[in-house]
């Protein structure tokens, strides 16, 4: 808007029709969430629409898979730039550019970090038990300071007392870590954090193996009771049309990428995923049938 720009806006998330509006109304400029690119690359005949006028496709507000995001960027054929950032912060505080989205370049392994902080932004990576700095690499909840940040919560002084602290540094509940050239990296929601055995379990690093089995349409992990481990990992997947992908060949293939603790100890299979309208998922309702009858929804 600040450029003039027109914006065209959808009600509803319809991935065939949003393959078709880029081509019609000569789309430059885009915001999608992960899912929804995700829906739009198994639109049939995707590979054959025209998206000649996109320039750069913006996405965020949840995480993104390795699988998801190398055929985004076959796909699409334009500039890709990712943003992290919260309702509290004003919109997006981290930025990982279109330099960095070459899979085949000498950093990799960027493709699955939010990015670098943009101007006036603090970030700082503190332990989950102790409050204390992290050291580079280490992973603990991400705090932020910066003229972005919301001056509170509207007539709730304790969840801004809660949320903000004395120095002006306000606690995201995302859980990720810096690494040695200040990218960050996002591991997931504290509330989504799986404890297993006294391990620390995070959902989005098992999401992203899952999504690149041959056969997977659609993958969340949560916690489920176990007698055991007072949780373990739960896959509830979809599967692709047509494919057959079992039980079995997904825990095999978790076994082979992913430490022990770490891999789902059962699978389970879906239609459809739930998700909010912005695609997030609502990991609260897959939780809810397994956690019934129980005083505590973690152990």
């Amino acid at each position: 808007m600040a450029v003039g720009a027109r914006s065209v806006l959808v009600r509803d998330l319809d991935p065939a029709r949003l393959v078709s509006l880029i081509e019609e109304q000569q789309v430059t400029h885009g915001f999608l969430v992960p899912a929804a690119l995700q829906f739009m690359l198994a639109v049939p005949g995707v590979e054959q629409a025209d998206f000649s006028s996109l320039d750069t496709l913006v996405y965020g507000a949840s995480p993104i898979t390795d699988e998801v995001l190398r055929a985004s960027l076959r796909t699409f054929g334009c500039r890709f730039w990712q943003v992290y950032g919260l309702t509290e912060t004003t919109g997006g505080i981290v930025h990982l550019p279109p330099s960095d989205h070459d899979p085949d370049g000498p950093h990799p392994e960027r493709l699955r970090s939010c990015g670098l902080p943009g101007p006036g932004v603090e970030l700082r990576i503190v332990d989950l038990v102790s409050g204390q700095d992290a050291a580079s690499g280490e992973v603990g909840e991400i705090l932020v300071r910066s003229g972005q940040v919301m001056t509170g919560y509207w007539r709730n002084d304790a969840a801004t007392r809660e949320a903000v602290d004395a120095d002006g540094w306000f606690r995201t509940g995302d859980v990720g870590y810096l690494d040695a050239d200040g990218y960050l990296f996002l591991h997931d929601r504290v509330k989504d954090m799986i404890v297993s055995g006294g391990e620390n379990v995070y959902p989005a690093e098992v999401e992203n193996v899952l999504m690149s089995i041959p056969g997977v349409a659609d993958a969340a992990v949560i916690g489920v009771p176990s007698e055991r481990w007072g949780e373990s990992p739960k896959a509830v997947l979809v599967r692709q049309a047509g494919s057959d992908v079992t039980e079995e060949q997904v825990l095999a293939a978790c076994r082979e990428r992913l430490a022990g603790f770490k891999c789902p100890t059962s699978v389970d299979w879906v239609e459809v995923l739930p998700r909010n309208p912005s695609g997030k998922l609502l990991k609260k309702d897959l939780r809810a049938p397994y956690w019934e009858g129980y005083d505590r929804k973690v152990n």
